[in-house]
């Protein structure tokens, strides 16, 4: 039962970063999903994939791992690449293409 400590990306749908800046431990499945072959419903009898664990940081995700004896793994946090935009920029003269109505 290995255990992956990551910070969660953010939501692609909304440009807010809420909800990344905690670190997340979540628990590699040890048993493949399974198809249910009367309705076609994914399922699985692994039940440590259904717990997920939120810590402030990564510190104390590898403290917890360590007291209860679980091995881990961490995936460090890409940092996003930011884009510095200004408004005057859309009528700037070394714009690729010309701005017209």
């Amino acid at each position: 039962m290995t255990a992956r400590i990551y910070k969660p990306s953010k939501n692609a749908m909304q440009s807010g970063t809420a909800k990344t800046r905690e670190w997340q431990l979540d628990y590699e499945p040890e048993k493949p999903r399974t198809i249910e072959p009367l309705m076609g419903w994914t399922s699985s009898s692994d039940m440590q994939q259904q717990v997920s664990l939120h810590f402030h940081t990564r510190e104390d995700a590898v403290a917890y791992c360590e007291r209860e004896g679980i091995p881990y793994q961490i995936i460090e946090p890409k940092e996003p690449a930011r884009r510095r935009a200004a408004y005057a920029d859309n009528f700037a003269f070394r714009r690729p293409e010309p701005w017209t109505h």
